[in-house]
Formats: structure tokens, C-alpha cells, sequence
């Protein structure tokens, strides 16, 4: 008998064991789904045998989509173009290479905009949990031709093994992501965020949610509060794009995050926020009653302390979000929360490339904002 609950205790330390993050990390990739170069000295691994993150359908009809591809024939043309960039998407992974280099393809051959350069159009932006346990910047891969850009990352790592996030492209789209490591190094999944059930946080928004105008995909809000909150995201950010449109709320609701973040009004009038927020939250609340929805004020234009109509449409903007989210909160919704929008770009003029999309330094001030709301929330769901 005794013998018995020994061997039954010593399974249930196994199980445990085995289901950990660290043990499932340590499930290695083949060598032999590889791709070997020219020289046998390096490995190329196709992300998609790890866990690529962002993508909130699997039914898409290219993999690195961002809507799926019944999509196509809901909503509008440029609604549908844009669900073709990669932004917010990512991989996290494993590795104990020395050196680590990147092989992608893109979709486009418009690698960068006027104001936005090509290593957050088009590139990709690598970082590495430090001993400390925080994620620290390391290198972005910069695209200088069409398609297919080759660059080596980062040389000479100390060894040791480490995690890694790769953000994807956020104007462009990729067809084909590899990361390159040495034939002697291995490589595999970094497994959860952390303990508690984490399932992502979902953006909707504008072209600054897609990420303009962000030096590297890293930069972006959404990508920085993935790294301080420790949750995978998921960016639904449609440039020029974003307004609260019923066939959105449709497919927002076929997701199961554990917040959604709502934040279109760059793109709407007063008028028309008056009249599709409530619908749209409305559909939302009858597959999620119970998931936290947290609407968002537009950022303050940088030059609106000048520019009265800027300063106007901000007011005007707000004013009628306010009324919405008054009224639900009225009519008992409990789980309804709300980000104000005037200190996201901060108190002075300098966090926007042209008055509307933030700097690096204006990603970094909204972050922050952002941050004071969804840290509760998320601690409040049990995950953290």
C-alpha cells in the first residue's frame, strides 16, 4: 500500500514536472526540419514550428493574415488589404546560439513611408529576457531590398541559454519568416508567458495601433505592454481604418481574449462615435458577457494647444465616448472600463512624428497609460 502511494505521489511530481514551462521549453526542434546552408554552418528554422503569436484565426488564407480569409468577402477593401501586414505579430523561442540571424520575405515592395523609416515598416526587432527577468532590446533586422532580406542579427552572445521575442514587420507583410542559428545550437519553444491561464489581450484601433509611426515593430504600444504585462496580444490595427464597423464586431466576438481594448477614435467623428460604439460593444457582450472592454479616448493631438480644430475634434471625440460609456455603466455592466486620453502622448509636443502618430518616445508615454488600467485588470483575473 505504502509502496503504492509512493509511486502515486512520484506520477503527480512527474505530471507537474513535465507540464512546467520550463520542461515544455525544453522540447528541442528537430535539426532535420531544418535548412542547412551553402555551408553546413548554419541552421534556417521556419517560425512556424514555433508558436507565432498574433494571429487570432487559423483559418486565414495566407498564415501570417491577420483576418481570416472569409473576411475577405465582409468587410471593406482596405480593411481587408491592411489584414494582410504582420503587425503585432511575434515569436518567442529558446536558443543557446552564439549568433542568431534572420531570413524573411515580404509582401510589398514599398519598404518604408516618408515618416516612418524601413525597420518598422518592413523590419524585424529582436529582443532577450535578461537575467533580471526583464526584455531588453537587442538588434532589429533591416530590409533593404525586395523580397527576401538575409541580415545577421546579433554575433558573439555569451553562452548560455535565453529566451527570445522576433517582432514581425508592421506595414508590410511577410510570406516567409527563418531564423537562422548554428549547426551545434539548438532551438525551441519558450512556452507561456507565465503561470495562470493567459489568453491575449485583443487591439482593436487605427494606424496607431497598427504601429505608426514606431521605429521597429517593438516599439509599438501593443508590443511594449506585451512585455510588461507578460500576455500575448493580438493587433487589429487598420490604418485609416479603424471605425467600430458591425462586421468588426462580428469577428472581434469569435475571438476569446482576456480583454478587449478598443481604440478607433483617431478614425471616427463625434457623430459617428455617438452611434457605432454601443452597437459594437453591444455585440461583443453577447458572446463575452463577463470579458473586461476598455474603450479608449483619442490621444491628444501634439499641436492642439494651436491648432483649435485638432483641439475641437479631441474635446467633441471624448465627450461623446464619455456618454457611452456613462450609460453602459448605468445600464449595469461592471466589467466596462475606460483610458483617458489626454496625457497618452504626454504634456508637451513631443511625442508625434506629425501632431497624430507617436515617436518611439510617444509609444513608450501611451504604454504607460495604458499600463495603470490593464495591469489591475489582468491581476483582477486571476492570471498574474
Amino acid at each position: 500500500m505504502r509502496h503504492s502511494l509512493i509511486l502515486i505521489v512520484f506520477g503527480f511530481i512527474m505530471l507537474a514536472i513535465l507540464q512546467s514551462p520550463e520542461c515544455i521549453a525544453a522540447e528541442t526542434l528537430d535539426p532535420s526540419l531544418a535548412v542547412r546552408d551553402t555551408s553546413g554552418a548554419i541552421l534556417w528554422y521556419d517560425i512556424r514550428l514555433l508558436d507565432v503569436e498574433g494571429r487570432g484565426w487559423s483559418e486565414t488564407a495566407e498564415f501570417y493574415d491577420r483576418l481570416p480569409s472569409k473576411a475577405e468577402n465582409t468587410v471593406r477593401q482596405p480593411v481587408w488589404d491592411l489584414s494582410r501586414d504582420s503587425a503585432g505579430m511575434c515569436v518567442r523561442f529558446m536558443t543557446d546560439a552564439t549568433e542568431i540571424s534572420a531570413r524573411w520575405r515580404l509582401r510589398s515592395e514599398s519598404l518604408a513611408m516618408p515618416h516612418m523609416p524601413a525597420t518598422g515598416v518592413s523590419g524585424l526587432d529582436l529582443y532577450v529576457k535578461t537575467g533580471a527577468g526583464k526584455w531588453g532590446w537587442l538588434a532589429n533586422g533591416r530590409p533593404t531590398v525586395y523580397p527576401e532580406n538575409t541580415v545577421s542579427l546579433v554575433k558573439d552572445i555569451p553562452d548560455g541559454r535565453r529566451e527570445y521575442i522576433l517582432y514581425l514587420p508592421l506595414y508590410n507583410g511577410v510570406t516567409s519568416v527563418e531564423i537562422g542559428i548554428p549547426a551545434s545550437a539548438l532551438l525551441s519553444k519558450a512556452g507561456p508567458w507565465g503561470p495562470g491561464e493567459r489568453k491575449p489581450v485583443v487591439f482593436y484601433g487605427t494606424s496607431i495601433t497598427q504601429g505608426g509611426c514606431a521605429s521597429r515593430p517593438g516599439m509599438v504600444y501593443t508590443a511594449i505592454l506585451g512585455r510588461w504585462l507578460d500576455y500575448p496580444v493580438i493587433n487589429l490595427g487598420f490604418s485609416g481604418n479603424g471605425r467600430m464597423e458591425p462586421e468588426m464586431a462580428d469577428l472581434l466576438a469569435e475571438l476569446d481574449p482576456s480583454v478587449y481594448v478598443l481604440d478607433c477614435l483617431p478614425n471616427m467623428t463625434s457623430e459617428e462615435t455617438a452611434v457605432r460604439i454601443e452597437p459594437f460593444v453591444k455585440v461583443l457582450r453577447e458572446k463575452h458577457p463577463a470579458t473586461p472592454i476598455v474603450l479608449t479616448e483619442d490621444r491628444s493631438y501634439t499641436n492642439s494647444f494651436l491648432v483649435t480644430a485638432n483641439r475641437i475634434r479631441n474635446e467633441e471625440g471624448r465627450k461623446a465616448l464619455r456618454q457611452i460609456y456613462n450609460r453602459l455603466k448605468a445600464a449595469g455592466d461592471k466589467n466596462l472600463y475606460s483610458i483617458d486620453g489626454k496625457m497618452q502622448l504626454g504634456d508637451d509636443s513631443e511625442g508625434a512624428v506629425d501632431g497624430s502618430h507617436p515617436t518611439d518616445l510617444g509609444f513608450m508615454r501611451q504604454a504607460e497609460v495604458f499600463y495603470r488600467v490593464l495591469a489591475p485588470i489582468l491581476k483582477e483575473g486571476g492570471a498574474r
